[in-house]
This record gives C-alpha cells, sequence and structure tokens, in this order.
C-alpha cells in the first residue's frame, strides 16, 4: 500500500457561524484555464442558423396568410362580401350578428378540436411551451394547419382574441417540422421551434426585437449562443419578408411622446404600473376562473367554445368594438382619439368577454387584447392625470399590463417600443412595466402563460440564473487521494486490511475512501477498484488487483463541476478519479458528488447568509481622571 504524497488542499466544507464560509482554494497564478471560455459554441450552431433563415420566411408568409384570412372571414361574417381588406365585426349593419357569428365561430372550432386536433385549443403560448418541455419540440402536422384555420375563425367571426398565440404555435410547428425531416438533437429541434415561433411574432407584429427577447423570457428556457443565434436569424429573415407583404411602418404610431417630461409623470407611472399590475391579477384569475366553471359543465368540451362565443355575442351587442382583434380601436387609443364612452366600454367589456371566452377553450392569443386593454385603462388614467402627449398615459400602460400579464418586463417594453417607435416613452415605460412586473410576481404564482402549465402537472421557472457549479474548479473542491495499491498486490490481502480498519473503528485512511486508484510497477495508472468491490470479497482471493480494476471515470483539475456532474451523470458514477492532463497523467485526487453538493451549499449561503461587511467605529471618549 503506498499513500499519495500530494498535500492535502484547504478544506472548503469549512463552517463559520452562518454557514460555509464560502472560502475555497484557488489555483496558482500559472495555472492555466485557456480551454474554458465564456459560452460554449458547437460547431453546428451555424448549420442551425443557416437553417432558420428559411424557417423564418415560411414563418413570415404564414403569418401574412393569417392576417389576411382573419380579414377575409371578417368581411364575410359581418360585411356579407368578398375581400381581404380591413374590417370590423362593429361596421355590421345587422347588430343580430354580433351576437349569432361568435356562438357559429364557437361551434365551428369545437368540431375542428374534437375531430381534428385538440392541440388547437388555447392561446398558443402554453402549447408551444408544452411541446418544449415534454414533447421534444415534435409538432404534429395537422396542428400546423388547424391552428391558424381555428384563429382566424375565432377571430374573424368576433373572437376578442390577438393573432399572435396563434401565429407562435404555428411558425413554431413550420420550425419543428422542418427540423423533424433533419438528423437533429432535441436541442437543435427545439431552436428550430422557437426560431419559428419568434419569427411568426416578428412578422405579425414588426418587432423582431421584441420576438426574440420573448423567445428568450418564454421559450428557449436558456441564453446560449446555439439557440439565440437561430432565433435572431429567424426574425430578421422574417421581418425582412413581411415588409413587402404588410409594410414596414410601425403598427401603432402617433403618441407623440415630447422629448422633456415632468418629474411628476415619472411618479405617477408607478401608480400607473400598480394600476396595470392589478388589472393583470384580475385578468389572469378571470381566465382561470372561467376554465374552472366551463370545468363543472356536465357537457361535451366540444361545445363549449359555442358557449364562449354566446358570451362575446352579449358582449359586442353592448360594445361591438370590443370584437375582433381591434387594432383600430388599438390606435385611437394611442393617439387620444378615443371617447369616454369607448374607454369604459372596452376597458370593462374586453376584459369580460376575453377572460370568459378564452376559459371555453376557444383559439385566439392573448397579446393584442392585451394591447386594448392597457391602452384602455391609460387612456382612463389621462382623465385625469396631467397631459403628456395624446396617447402617453396610453401606451405606458399598455407596457405595464404587459409586463404584468406576461411577467416579461423587459419583453412588454421593447415591444411598446417597436409598436409605436415612441423612444422618449421608454424610462416611463421601464417605470410602469417594473412596477406592475414587481404586483404580480408578488401576488401571483403563476402568469396567464404558465397557469395551464401547471394544471396539466407541469411545472416551469421563469428564473434563469449561472449554475454554481459552472463557476467552481475541480481543483478547488477535490480531495487527495491517500490510498493507492500496487496492481501486483492480492485482491484478498486488501479485503483483509479492510475489514480489520473496520474492526478497529478507524475508518479515516482506509475505510474514509471509497475508490482506491491502482498503479502499475512504473506508477503509471492501471485502473481503480471500490471499497465496496474490495470488503465484501474472499480474503483468501490471490487474484491480483490489475485483473480485477475497471477503466477509470476521470476528471482534471482544471474543469468545471458542471462538466463533471454531466459526467457523473452519462456514466452513472458519484465518483470521479482527478488526474492532470498530458500523456503520462498522474493521479492528484478524487471528486464526488458530496463535493458537488458542497458547490450548491456556498451558493445557497451566499444567497441567505445576511452579513455586515463594513461598519462605522466610534470613537470612546477617555475616561474620567480619579479623584
Amino acid at each position: 500500500m503506498s499513500t499519495s504524497a500530494s498535500p492535502a488542499p484547504p478544506d472548503a466544507r469549512s463552517h463559520s457561524p452562518g454557514g460555509p464560509s464560502g472560502s475555497v482554494r484557488h489555483p496558482p497564478v500559472a495555472a492555466r484555464i485557456a480551454h474554458l471560455g465564456d459560452f460554449h459554441v458547437p460547431p453546428r450552431v451555424v448549420l442551425i442558423a443557416l437553417l432558420a433563415a428559411p424557417v423564418g420566411a415560411v414563418a413570415a408568409v404564414v403569418a401574412a396568410g393569417l392576417l389576411k384570412l382573419i380579414a377575409l372571414i371578417t368581411n364575410l361574417s359581418f360585411l356579407g362580401r368578398l375581400g381581404f381588406g380591413a374590417a370590423v365585426p362593429g361596421d355590421t349593419g345587422h347588430r343580430w350578428l354580433l351576437l349569432v357569428m361568435p356562438v357559429v365561430g364557437g361551434l365551428v372550432i369545437g368540431v375542428m378540436a374534437r375531430y381534428g386536433s385538440e392541440k388547437i385549443r388555447g392561446h398558443g403560448m402554453p402549447e408551444a411551451i408544452e411541446s418544449i418541455l415534454v414533447g421534444g419540440s415534435r409538432v404534429q402536422p395537422r396542428v400546423a394547419v388547424l391552428k391558424p384555420a381555428s384563429a382566424a375563425i375565432s377571430i374573424g367571426t368576433g373572437g376578442p382574441f390577438g393573432a399572435e398565440g396563434p401565429i407562435i404555435m404555428t411558425g413554431g410547428a413550420v420550425g419543428s417540422l422542418i427540423a423533424q425531416f433533419l438528423r437533429v438533437t432535441t436541442d437543435e429541434r427545439k431552436a428550430l421551434l422557437v426560431a419559428g415561433s419568434a419569427a411568426g411574432m416578428a412578422a405579425t407584429f414588426n418587432a423582431p426585437l421584441a420576438s426574440i427577447l420573448l423567445a428568450v423570457e418564454l421559450l428557449l428556457f436558456e441564453w446560449r449562443p446555439r439557440s439565440y443565434l437561430p432565433v435572431a436569424v429567424a426574425a430578421v429573415t422574417a421581418t425582412l419578408v413581411r415588409g413587402p407583404l404588410l409594410g414596414t411602418d410601425p403598427l401603432f404610431g402617433g403618441a407623440h411622446v415630447p422629448a422633456r417630461i415632468g418629474l411628476s409623470a415619472y411618479g405617477l407611472c408607478v401608480v400607473a404600473g400598480v394600476a396595470a399590475g392589478l388589472l393583470a391579477l384580475g385578468a389572469t384569475s378571470l381566465v382561470y376562473f372561467s376554465e374552472d366553471l366551463f370545468a363543472r359543465l356536465r357537457i361535451h368540451w366540444m361545445w363549449w367554445p359555442a358557449i364562449g362565443g354566446a358570451i362575446i355575442g352579449v358582449g359586442g351587442l353592448v360594445e361591438p368594438r370590443a370584437l375582433g382583434v381591434g387594432y383600430d380601436v388599438i390606435g385611437a387609443l394611442l393617439t387620444g382619439h378615443a371617447t369616454v364612452g369607448l374607454i369604459v366600454g372596452v376597458l370593462v367589456v374586453k376584459t369580460l368577454i376575453w377572460g370568459l371566452s378564452l376559459g371555453s377553450g376557444t383559439s385566439g392569443g392573448v397579446l393584442a387584447p392585451m394591447f386594448m386593454v392597457g391602452g384602455a385603462l391609460g387612456a382612463a388614467e389621462a382623465l385625469v392625470f396631467p397631459h403628456v402627449s395624446p396617447g402617453f398615459w396610453a401606451l405606458v400602460s399598455l407596457a405595464g399590463v404587459l409586463g404584468g400579464v406576461m411577467r416579461s418586463p423587459l419583453t412588454g417594453i421593447v415591444f411598446c417600443l417597436e409598436l409605436t417607435h415612441e423612444v422618449n416613452a421608454l424610462i416611463p415605460m421601464v417605470i410602469t412595466a417594473s412596477a406592475a412586473y414587481l404586483l404580480s410576481v408578488v401576488l401571483l404564482k403563476r402568469s396567464v402563460l404558465t397557469e395551464k402549465l401547471a394544471r396539466r402537472g407541469l411545472h416551469l421557472t421563469r428564473e434563469y440564473s449561472v449554475d454554481p457549479l459552472e463557476v467552481h474548479l475541480v481543483r478547488q473542491l477535490e480531495t487527495p487521494a491517500a490510498v493507492t495499491f500496487r496492481a501486483d498486490r492480492p485482491a484478498g490481502e486488501i479485503t483483509a486490511l479492510l475489514r480489520d480498519a473496520h474492526d478497529q473503528g478507524d475508518p479515516d485512511r482506509l475505510l474514509g475512501q471509497r475508490l482506491y486508484p491502482v498503479l502499475g510497477a512504473d506508477g503509471s495508472l492501471t485502473g481503480v477498484v471500490t471499497r465496496g468491490q474490495l470488503i465484501h470479497a474472499d480474503p483468501a482471493d490471490r487474484t491480483p488487483l490489475g485483473d480485477l480494476v475497471a477503466a477509470p471515470v476521470t476528471a482534471h483539475p482544471d474543469e468545471t463541476l458542471r462538466a463533471l456532474a454531466n459526467r457523473m451523470a452519462q456514466y452513472e458514477v458519484t465518483r470521479l478519479l482527478v488526474t492532470s492532463r498530458g500523456e503520462h497523467a498522474q493521479v492528484e485526487g478524487i471528486i464526488s458528488l458530496r463535493d458537488l453538493l458542497t458547490a450548491r451549499r456556498i451558493d445557497l449561503h451566499e444567497e441567505h447568509h445576511a452579513e455586515r461587511v463594513l461598519g462605522l467605529r466610534t470613537r470612546r471618549a477617555p475616561a474620567a481622571a480619579a479623584t
């Protein structure tokens, strides 16, 4: 038996009264970690990014086609004409159509979902997220056809929804289908699915940057070059293709926010954010309250969209302009041209019919209704808040509602910037969206986009952080290999040594180590044996250890603990042998799953242990002289 000559490292598991000290052994200045980089970029990322370009182009054409199909169905349903021009349900000359057509649309969607694919139910984003989380990013071909068709029918017959949710699902289906015909990994297929979703969003709203952010905050669950680059390529391609098809002007212009805004307006942006957050809470709760009500009905879910259509129709009789996508109403709100009646009608009716009907399982998106409701909230606030510009308060409240409903404040802010090109409203929108976001995350566990996943037994965390295993190296936490064995020693002899150590109650040296390096006559590594393998052997066994060794799963001192965690999972082991790099590798130590947990404990300590680092020292007055 021989022992390693390497000195023991400082104990990284030392504890202070508050928990782990967090102090780890730092490498010498001359240590080289040149093989580690900020990002891991496999060469195939170039291929996947190139594939994302046609995905983006096809998604843009599909998005433009969906918008034209919505316009066609709206014209046929309410105006009785065949055309692709802009049309709104409220322009019909037959008010009874406002009540009947949403019911007809609901019946058609119920039949499509029942006999086509149940995946078309809902607003699209939860379905896209679910296919990424548990479906291997595989989308059925029929969903790519039925989802936009059902959304066009729903919105075209008066549904108070947006086209963005369905186009996210449809664009994602385009990317997924292209990927399914190729030999790619699941992560690469996910990147192409999300690229298609972002491309559809970019083409629908002429908002490439917001679409990329939406993909990062809601669909990718990571921030890596391998996923960002395909998404960026697809979003840019879709925006370029959109130009000739739908134009390049901002979707909603005319708020005319001035360059200088009074300080009082910034303070009121906080109030607007709180109001937007409360509205987001109410709207989210309304959707799932409605879903619970429909679930209690004793009729097949195929009929639920028709009941939702009846709710929409009643709302349409009260406020016709609450039906449909409502881009014209959003434009009026953002330019200050909305009347008080329209503001109140949209704020109340649109919120109610959107929330109640979406719970019925019909097909339609979330963003456009939130644009209208958020704009109406801001327009109502403009009646009492000081004047800044005609559509200022509608714009900042729109950003606030998006931040509260989606709980993606960056996406909401950039969306509003790209929809209006009102750069002067940036700071007010940041204040409003952040205030609404704070209220939403504190008071509501899940958003309208993730609650449905939770109801299906899936959990999605929206907090992204650096893995603590990625910032610790092996050499900081490895344990020296104190015990090694020669390859020519009999196995039974080692078994006797281990049993004697156990009987004498001396576990620190022999029994404290569970993985033993086996060295050849020249000191080179032959393999490894485990404590369990030896302690249960026959003490009379004269088989040389060299005949019993297994090939070691090794690590190097300059690798990250995350790389080791992946290796442990791949080989299904809990301990690795640490060896130096080079042709004649030397055994340096052992690292175990417990060491990986130590890195986690350090991270938990830094998160929860509060301490004062600096303080003020007061000089005591000199003691009075004795008398």
